[in-house]
Parts: C-alpha cells; structure tokens; sequence
C-alpha cells in the first residue's frame, strides 16, 4: 500500500544495439544528469525522479540510446536468457521495451516474433523497433491466442508478457490508474491470460523456455494461471526454480481463496515494490515433451 504513493527515480537501460553502456552514460553525466548504476544489470541506471522530464527529452533518448523502463520489467529478458540465432516469440509486445531488450541480448542475430492485436499499440511497436536498431523482429497483427494453432513447436523462447489488471502500478496522485479497475476486469483478464498461456506454450518447442509475468498482484492472474496451464498440458510441462538474487522477492502462493494450487506453483515469484521496483509476478516454465496432439485434438485429452 505505502507503494502506491511512494516516489521513484526513474531508471533507464542502455540501448547496447546502438552505442557502448559507458559512452552513453558519460554524454548523460556530461549534460547534467545524476546517473547511479541499478547494480545487478550492467546497462541498467537511475536518476532521481526531478530529472525525469529532461531525461525523456533528452537527445539520448530521441535518438533510441536509452529506454526508460522499471527495473521489474528488465528481469523477465533476462530469466528467458536468448541466445544469438535462437527463435523467440514475444506474445504481447507492444510498446516494445522487452522485445527490444531481447534483441540486445539476441545481439540482433536470430529471429524474433512480436505479436500484438491492437492496431494502434502495433504502431507504437513498430516505430520503437525501428528507432531502437531492432532488425531481427517482424511485427504480427493477430491474437495471440492463435498462436498455437499456426505454428506450433516453432520457439526456442517464448516471453508472455500478459495483459493483466495492472494494480502494481497504481498510483495515489493519479486516479486514473485504477479508474478501469475492477473484479470483474481481474476475471477477464485472468479468462485472456489462460488462453495466451496455452497458446504459449503450445507454440514453444519441446526443450524450450517459457517466461510468464504480469504487473498485477491478483492471484487470479498469476498462480491460478500457472495451475491452470500445468493441470491442462500435465507433465509436458515442468516450473524452474529461479533465483533472482534480490531480498524483495516471496514464492509463489500455495493457494487463495479456499483453492490449492499444485505445489510446484511456489516456485513462480512475487517481485515485492521496493523504493525503486513495481511489483511484478514471474514465472519460468520449461517444455518437457511435445503437445501437439493436444493442437490437434483442439485441446481434448487422450
């Protein structure tokens, strides 16, 4: 609760496709800007939130050589872990700052598939890969929900990045920020995530790696989804123990609201807001066998 109206410093990553972390961090300092490293990520930095402003009107961030972004939503790349020349699906994609990150880490070297249904979300998608050096993505227009269907067993990575109800980022001095929430969208959300989720992971290629996160505390989208994804696809499908190595970090809820979970749900992670991160949930799933007699069966057990 005190998250909701406590200030951050605004953080930043290093566009590495584009210049060196220490070339960059240099021009900032040399115009004026405070620059203090986040410490676990090399290319990751913060300045207070009165330079964030001239930070995002700077010519470092017109020109794609940083990207302004929470430190929670820098870890998910780097749980996924792509490698150069891999092929990595980013689920739901837009504005772009995951896929971009991916593509750093890929050093542009692989392929990446950017899926995004909204038409105006796909444009901003498109001009921040553009402008950010991406040149290994190609942008899809479609539910993500399909997915599974038209291509699957094709990722070595898939990112699930999911649409969720957004309460980590609530805001006390801007009513805006929860106006749209409700139950009712905690359920809707859920009912979309556990079809992205399936179409995830049937698009994911035995031996592959899974990242689920959402920016919501609602355990209706996060460890009920995991559940629900490992009681559908059983033991194609296994949970991997992360260590992120940070103290703001609990496992996984065992149950909420009367209902168990499989037990292995525990080992998903709850990001905890700091005086600098969001709260945010993560979870890495890794392929054990193929499921594609369940794309073929429409879903329906044998």
């Amino acid at each position: 609760m005190a998250s909701f109206s406590r200030g951050k410093p605004t953080a930043f990553r290093v566009n590495t496709l584009k210049a060196a972390v220490e070339e960059v961090v240099h021009r900032l300092r040399s115009s004026g800007f405070v620059v203090q490293p986040v410490g676990w990520l090399n290319e990751a930095f913060l300045v207070g939130a009165e330079q964030r402003q001239a930070l995002v009107r700077s010519v470092e961030a017109e020109e794609g050589l940083i990207y302004i972004q929470n430190p929670s939503s820098m870890i998910p790349p780097l749980v996924l872990a792509p490698r150069p020349g891999q092929h990595v699906l980013d689920l739901a994609a837009a504005p772009g700052g995951k896929t971009i990150h991916i593509a750093g880490l890929m050093e542009n070297r692989g392929k990446i598939a950017a899926v995004e249904p909204i038409r105006t979300r796909m444009y901003k998608l498109q001009t921040n890969l553009r402008r950010f050096g991406v040149t290994i993505a190609r942008t899809y227009l479609t539910d993500g929900r399909t997915v599974g269907r038209k291509v699957p067993e094709q990722f070595d990575r898939v990112l699930l990045d999911a649409p969720c109800s957004s309460e980590a980022r609530f805001r006390l001095d801007d009513p805006r920020s929860w106006a749209h929430w409700s139950l009712r969208k905690v359920r809707e959300s859920a009912r979309k995530q556990k079809g992205l989720l399936r179409a995830a992971l049937a698009s994911l290629k035995p031996g592959g790696v899974l990242v689920y996160c959402t920016c919501s505390f609602a355990p209706e989208e996060n460890e009920q989804v995991i559940h629900d994804a490992l009681e559908y696809f059983g033991q194609a499908v296994e949970v991997e123990v992360m260590d992120l190595g940070m103290g703001n970090v609990q496992p996984g809820l065992a149950g909420w609201e009367g209902r168990t979970y499989r037990p292995e749900v525990t080992r998903s992670v709850r990001l905890l807001p700091s005086h600098v991160m969001d709260g945010f949930f993560l979870c890495k799933l890794r392929k054990l066998a193929s499921t594609r007699w369940l794309t073929r069966s429409g879903g329906r057990r044998r």
